[in-house]
């Protein structure tokens, strides 16, 4: 019997911020088709971690506490993959930060006073992070011959935030901006998938871009006001609409796709 260009049986794949709610989707996406998924996340080292994801045996999954912008806690992260499942044949590039609901004012006010500092953090950890997860995973990878990254970006690394759907918050009294270190650290993803690509094609490693529309949480009933009203679908996505993408780059079945972006946004850049 021929094997499904879609498997990912058995194969090894790391997910970073897999703690985190599209990380642990894909991760539960991964393991429910038999792959072998080691999470890497801050968070992945609590007692409690492994409970979210069901009784999955030890054997499926690894959960390991790392920090992306380090390169000797990544190098001791794969070690561990390493010591129980040898060389990782995917990586899932997920961990990212965003300005969060209750951030300081500073960080959600104008652009002439964003704090460098928060810049700098955002950065690090979404574009330095995927940076090194390529350099020390991917860096692996391509010794072996073969795997597979997909770098998760967003539309706000295609085109810019839409300030008016964030009006009502300013009409209601406070300073808000979706702010620009996460729109400047998701867009350079599509040029450091593009280089990766090239440079590791020989090696037989893919690289490609996953881009992402907003995911319902129970957001603000005026901000879903005025984002679905920019989604031809109209409406944000469900949290497990992006698991297929994933099973689908991580597969044989896009054994031919390198340096592409796959934009899955309901519409969103579509006009």
């Amino acid at each position: 019997m021929q094997q499904d260009p879609f498997s990912v049986q058995d194969k090894v794949v790391v997910v970073t911020g897999g703690m985190g709610q599209l990380g642990r989707q894909f991760s539960l996406a991964l393991l429910s088709r038999g792959a072998r998924v080691a999470i890497f996340d801050l968070l992945a080292g609590h007692p409690e971690a492994l409970k979210r994801f069901g009784a999955y045996a030890p054997e499926r999954l690894l959960a390991v506490s790392v920090d992306v912008a380090f390169r000797e806690s990544l190098e001791a992260g794969l070690a561990q993959v390493q010591e129980r499942w040898g060389i990782p044949h995917g990586l899932v590039n997920n961990a990212a930060l965003d300005a969060p609901p209750n951030a300081p004012a500073e960080e959600n006010g104008p652009f002439e006073t964003y704090p460098a500092d928060s810049w700098e953090q955002v950065l690090k950890v979404n574009a330095k992070g995927v940076f090194l997860c390529c350099q020390v995973l991917g860096g692996a990878m391509a010794a072996a011959g073969r795997g597979s990254i997909i770098n998760i970006s967003s539309i706000y690394g295609l085109v810019s935030p839409d300030q008016r759907i964030y009006e009502y918050r300013r009409t209601g009294g406070a300073t808000f901006f979706k702010p620009v270190a996460y729109s400047a650290s998701k867009s350079a993803l599509l040029n450091l998938t593009r280089y990766l690509a090239t440079y590791w094609a020989e090696k037989h490693v893919r690289v490609n871009t996953l881009t992402l529309g907003g995911v319902f949480n129970q957001q603000d009933p005026q901000f879903l006001a005025g984002y679905c009203a920019k989604v031809p679908l109209g409406r944000m996505a469900r949290e497990d609409e992006y698991n297929g993408a994933v099973i689908f780059l991580l597969s044989e079945a896009a054994s031919y796709m390198t340096g592409a972006n796959l934009v899955m946004d309901g519409g969103w850049t579509a006009w």
